[in-house]
């Protein structure tokens, strides 16, 4: 998981932060799993809009819904990196991986943490020039920019490129975790499970 093998535990000249023991905290455990059920739901969204035909409500439904998970997104990701600030402890992983695993790791945890910021504001940013700031539930979005509709299509473009890279981020990083587990055979992904789901 993407806090699972970033960073090795700090040695007993640390700062003082609560202990985690063999697992994250409650909380961080917590917000790394809601985190993943809102980029299903951001991914379920924007695909399940492709099967209604253009300008239907359900279509528009679709795409509303997908805003909304993808701005709520962004706010889960901030309260994490806090969580971060926080907890600055990492529960060390049993057997200790080789010193490049942790350099691969530390690369695809900073690569997937700039894009779950990174996205969410390309969205906002095109919605903002696009003049389209409602959301459901009856909220409405802070402009960040003036109305620019070429300036929202370039946008677009881009939010959706890097939406579809997103889709490769989660899966190598899925596969790490699962390798880790079932082949190495560490504790990489039980440091993330709830307990009563450690496997």
């Amino acid at each position: 998981m993407m806090d699972t093998l970033a960073k090795r535990r700090p040695g007993p000249t640390a700062s003082a932060a609560p202990a985690c023991g063999d697992q994250y905290q409650s909380a961080v455990i917590f917000m790394h799993w809601l985190t993943l059920l809102l980029l299903i739901a951001v991914y379920a969204f924007i695909e399940l809009k492709g099967f209604f035909p253009k300008n239907s409500p359900t279509r528009d439904a679709m795409q509303a819904w997908h805003e909304l998970t993808g701005i709520t997104v962004f706010g889960v990701v901030l309260a994490r990196l806090l969580l971060r600030r926080l907890y600055n402890q990492t529960p060390t992983i049993v057997p200790e991986p080789p010193h490049w695993q942790y350099a691969m790791a530390k690369t695809m945890h900073v690569t997937l943490y700039a894009f779950l910021v990174i996205t969410p504001i390309l969205g906002w940013l095109t919605l903002s020039a696009k003049g389209e700031l409602d959301l459901p539930l009856g909220l409405h979005l802070m402009p960040l920019i003036s109305p620019d509709k070429a300036l929202g299509r370039n946008l677009q473009e881009i939010h959706e490129t890097i939406g579809n890279i997103g889709y490769y981020l989660i899966g190598l990083h899925a596969l790490a975790a699962l390798f880790h587990h079932y082949w190495v055979r560490d504790n990489t992904l039980r440091r993330m499970l709830p307990s009563r789901w450690s496997m």
